[in-house]
């Protein structure tokens, strides 16, 4: 007989655990979302694509060819083109960026710069010559610097100056 007590007990006591302490607060959580309705617009209505037929007499562009003009050495006179019949020095066969300036050198009152070639070989040059690809002038050579005014051509075809500096190396 206390076997079937101590079973009906222990019964009793389980079944006061699963009595419904927190009720209240899981309906609240259960029903809390329950008006809340997300409101979502409707996608925007997508326009089916409808292709252009391309119409040269309109005077629209070829958009396969270049917007660029067309500029041919020497065809178009700027204000700043140089001088296409002139000899070309030695130094202008070369970029700009590959010429190192090594060295200064001062001798009978005109400062000249030593400059590297790519090929290694030492040029002496001054005030008035000429160095680079892009027709580059030298306006001013001190000891440690190399000022060259440069002629380039801009996409409308017109020439533009601009200035480098050839830095001496350490």
């Amino acid at each position: 007989m206390r076997a079937g007590y101590l079973i009906f007990l222990a019964c009793l006591l389980l079944s006061a655990c699963g009595r419904e302490e927190f009720q209240d607060l899981r309906d609240f959580v259960k029903n809390a979302g329950a008006d809340m309705r997300g409101k979502v617009d409707p996608p925007p209505e997508i326009k089916p694509y409808e292709p252009m037929t391309y119409d040269n007499s309109v005077g629209l562009p070829d958009p396969f060819k270049p917007r660029k003009p067309e500029v041919k050495s020497g065809t178009r006179v700027g204000l700043n083109q140089p001088d296409f019949e002139r000899h070309r020095e030695a130094l202008e066969e070369f970029p700009l960026e590959s010429l190192k300036m090594v060295g200064f050198l001062y001798q009978t009152k005109i400062g000249y710069a030593i400059v590297r070639s790519p090929d290694s070989k030492l040029h002496r040059v001054k005030v008035g010559n000429y160095l680079g690809q892009n027709f580059g002038q030298i306006t001013s050579v001190t000891e440690t610097e190399v000022t060259i005014k440069e002629a380039v051509q801009d996409s409308a075809g017109d020439w533009t100056e601009r200035t480098s500096i050839l830095q001496l190396m350490e």
